[in-house]
C-alpha cells in the first residue's frame, strides 16, 4: 500500500475500515463463488453433450454394419445432431439429413480407447456453425473400417451460461451492497458500547479519577476491556492519591525545619545581641543537615517511584554491610555487631543496596538502647540481612505499617532523632526493586528488620 494511501486509511474510522475489509471479503467470496459456479456449469453441461454425442455414436457404430450402410443416418430426437461416416479412404459414405451432400466435417482420428473424449470443434456446415461437441468412434470391420463422427452444437450451453452470468453480473453486487449495509448496521450496533465508554472517559477529570465506566453484561472482549479499563482508573486512583498524600507530608516535613531556621533567624536579626553566634551556628547546622537528609530521602523515593533501570551486577552485599558498619561506629557510642557476616552474592545496583543498609542501620541507631546486631547469611539461593536492636521493638500490629511513607510510631522522638519517616519505605521499594522482600520480627528485646535478596547464580 502507498504510504499516503495508508496515512489516508489509517484515518479513517474503525467502523468505516471494518465495514470496507467485511465488504471486500464479501465481494471476493461471492466472485470467487459465482465464477465457480460458472465454471461448474459449464463442465457439467459440457459433459452431458460429450455424453449425448457419445451415446449416439456408439448407437450409430452399431447400426453400420459394411453390408447395410446407407446414405442417410435416421434423424434422433437429440436436435441438430451432426453425423457422418467416414471410410478408410476419408470417403463419406452416410451422413445425417443436415449434413446431407456435404463434404467431410471431421478430420481428427477415431479414439480407440473403451471412453473417447471428445473434442471442440468448429465451422461444421450447419446454419450457422458455431461451436460443437464432437466424438469421434471405429465402426464397421476389419475389410471396411468405418470411422463415425458426432457432433453436438453448444449453442444451447453457451446461451444458457450467458444468462447466468448476466445475471450472476447483476446479483452480486446487489447482495454485496446489501450485506455491506448489514454490516454497517451491525458494526454500527456493536461499536456503540465503545463510543460510550469514549463519551464517559472524556468525562473524567485529573481531579477526579473515582468515576468509572459501565461495564457492559455480556462478558465479550468490550467487556473485559471495560473491566481492565476500570482497573487502570484505580490504580491512577490510587497513584494519584498517593502521589498527592506524599507531596502533603513532604510539604509538611519540609516547613517545620524551614519554621525552624526562619525563627531563629529573625530573632537573632531582631536582637542581635542576646543570640549567640555559636549556638544560632549550631542550630542552623543542625536544621540544614535534617533538611539535607530529607531532601535526600525525597529524591531516593522519587528515584524508585520512576522506576529507574537498575544497574544489575554482581555485587558483595557483605563488603556493602562491612563499609556501613564502618562509618556508623565513627556516629555512634553503641556497640555495633558484625560477627554474623558472612559472604553473599547478589546481582544489583550497588548504591541502591548500600542505601538499604545504611537506613536500617540508621533506623536501628535511633531505637537501641546498647547495642545493634548484623548479620548476613545465604539459604538456598536467598541472601538474608538481619539488621537487630535491643530497643523498645514494634508492635506486631505495626510490623507492616511501619515502612510506609512518612510512618513514626514516636512521632515526637523521630522528629529529634532527625527520621523523617522514609527510611523504610526507601528500604522496602529499593528491596522490591531488587525482586526481594522484607519484615519485622520480633527480637525479645527490641526489633530484628529481615531482607531477603536473591542471590547471583553460581
Amino acid at each position: 500500500m502507498v504510504p499516503g494511501v495508508r496515512s489516508w486509511w489509517a484515518r479513517r474510522s474503525l467502523r468505516l475500515r471494518l465495514t470496507a475489509a467485511a465488504a471486500v471479503g464479501i465481494a471476493a467470496g461471492l466472485v470467487s463463488a459465482a465464477v465457480l459456479l460458472v465454471a461448474w456449469l459449464h463442465a457439467s453441461l459440457i459433459g452431458g453433450l460429450d455424453q449425448t454425442a457419445l451415446e449416439r455414436a456408439q448407437l450409430v457404430a452399431s447400426d453400420q454394419i459394411s453390408d447395410r450402410i446407407t446414405a442417410e443416418v435416421p434423424a434422433t430426437d437429440h436436435g441438430e445432431v451432426a453425423v457422418q461416416v467416414v471410410d478408410g479412404k476419408g470417403a463419406v459414405r452416410s451422413s445425417s439429413p443436415n449434413l446431407r451432400g456435404k463434404p467431410r466435417a471431421f478430420t481428427f482420428p477415431a479414439s480407440r480407447s473403451d471412453t473417447p473424449h471428445a473434442r471442440t470443434v468448429h465451422d461444421v456446415p450447419v446454419g450457422e456453425g458455431g461451436t460443437w461437441r464432437a466424438v469421434g468412434v471405429p465402426a464397421g470391420t476389419r475389410h471396411t473400417p468405418l470411422t463415425v463422427y458426432v457432433a453436438v452444437p453448444t449453442e444451447g450451453v453457451d446461451h444458457s451460461l450467458d444468462q447466468l452470468v448476466v445475471g450472476l453480473a447483476t446479483g452480486v453486487p446487489a447482495v454485496v451492497a446489501l450485506l455491506t449495509g448489514v454490516v454497517w448496521l451491525l458494526t454500527g450496533r456493536a461499536l456503540r458500547p465503545v463510543d460510550a465508554m469514549r463519551a464517559q472517559t472524556a468525562e473524567i477529570s485529573a481531579s477526579d479519577l473515582s468515576r468509572r465506566v459501565d461495564v457492559p453484561s455480556a462478558g465479550d472482549a468490550l467487556g473485559r476491556l471495560a473491566a481492565t479499563f476500570n482497573d487502570l482508573l484505580a490504580r491512577l486512583d490510587t497513584a494519584t492519591r498517593r502521589q498527592r498524600r506524599f507531596v502533603a507530608d513532604a510539604a509538611h516535613e519540609l516547613r517545620s525545619p524551614l519554621t525552624t531556621v526562619r525563627t531563629r533567624l529573625e530573632i537573632a536579626a531582631r536582637h542581635p545581641g542576646s543570640t549567640d553566634a555559636q549556638h544560632l551556628a549550631t542550630g542552623l547546622l543542625h536544621e540544614t543537615e535534617r533538611l539535607t537528609r530529607l531532601v535526600d530521602d525525597l529524591l531516593g523515593l522519587a528515584q524508585l517511584d520512576a522506576r529507574p533501570r537498575l544497574r544489575a551486577r554482581p555485587v558483595d552485599l557483605d563488603e556493602i554491610v562491612f563499609a556501613e558498619v564502618r562509618d556508623v561506629r565513627r556516629r555512634t557510642r553503641l556497640l555495633v555487631d558484625q560477627h554474623a557476616v558472612g559472604a553473599a552474592r547478589v546481582t544489583g545496583d550497588a548504591d541502591a543496596l548500600s542505601r538499604v543498609v545504611r537506613n536500617l542501620l540508621d533506623n536501628a541507631l535511633r531505637h537501641a538502647a546498647t547495642r545493634v546486631d548484623v548479620s548476613l547469611r545465604t539459604d538456598d539461593g536467598t541472601a538474608r540481612l538481619v539488621v537487630a536492636d535491643d530497643g523498645p521493638g514494634i508492635p506486631e500490629a505495626d510490623r507492616e505499617r511501619v515502612f510506609g511513607r512518612f510512618t513514626r510510631l514516636d512521632d515526637a522522638r523521630a522528629r529529634d532523632t532527625g527520621g523523617s519517616g522514609l527510611g523504610l519505605a526507601i528500604v522496602r521499594d529499593a528491596v522490591m526493586a531488587h525482586h526481594g522482600s522484607t519484615r519485622v520480627e520480633d527480637n525479645r528485646p527490641g526489633a530484628r528488620l529481615v531482607v531477603l535478596l536473591p542471590t547471583e547464580p553460581p
